[in-house]
């Protein structure tokens, strides 16, 4: 009996590794929270409103989502930075893929000498605009988390230096040894709109 019941323990942590690597990550106080709200527009047209919580400064984000509108086949036809938390930052990415109805937003604050960064905080991100191609009406909306081509998962970059921090490094650069400590990964909610 004891030997059945080592066996049934070892085969669920076996199990459970996997699910253990997709865990939430933050090496910087509390667990971020990245938040997909889903709201219908008009029988066409439904908007995916990201919202980041974060306690701290934030340098790059890669977002992307798998959306399924059921029966009905769905595309991620836009995104809108403006007015969002990271509106100033150099680069903001969005690609479409229809073939798996998935979308992918990058965004990095610095491409050069700026000085822009995520600050810790809460708020919009980006909203996306998800339409029916064939014109047929999308009923519901289901959003989460992927991986995209070719390795794209949900993902934030701290910067090297946060408040309140000192590092002999320079700011410019970050030790390979170190670049693990900088990653999040954040929690992921999806929620209906009111």
């Amino acid at each position: 009996m004891k030997r059945t019941i080592s066996i049934i323990g070892l085969l669920t942590m076996v199990v459970a590794l996997p699910a253990m690597g997709l865990a939430q990550v933050d090496n910087f106080g509390t667990a971020d929270t990245l938040f997909a709200e889903v709201a219908k527009v008009n029988d066409l047209t439904w908007s995916i409103t990201v919202s980041y919580t974060n306690d701290e400064w934030v340098e790059a984000l890669s977002i992307p989502l798998k959306i399924d509108g059921g029966a009905v086949p769905v595309v991620g036809d836009s995104a809108v930075y403006t007015g969002g938390r990271v509106e100033d930052f150099n680069f903001k990415g969005f690609r479409a893929d229809t073939a798996v109805q998935c979308v992918t937003m990058g965004m990095v604050a610095n491409m050069g000498p700026t000085k822009y960064v995520l600050e810790p905080g809460s708020g919009r991100i980006v909203t996306v605009f998800v339409s029916s191609p064939k014109g047929m009406p999308i009923e519901k909306l289901t959003v989460d988390t992927t991986t995209t081509h070719p390795n794209n998962s949900l993902m934030v970059m701290a910067k090297k230096i946060q408040p309140g921090t000192k590092s002999g490094d320079p700011a410019d650069t970050i030790p390979l040894e170190r670049f693990k400590e900088l990653e999040i990964t954040p929690v992921f909610v999806v929620r209906q709109a009111k």
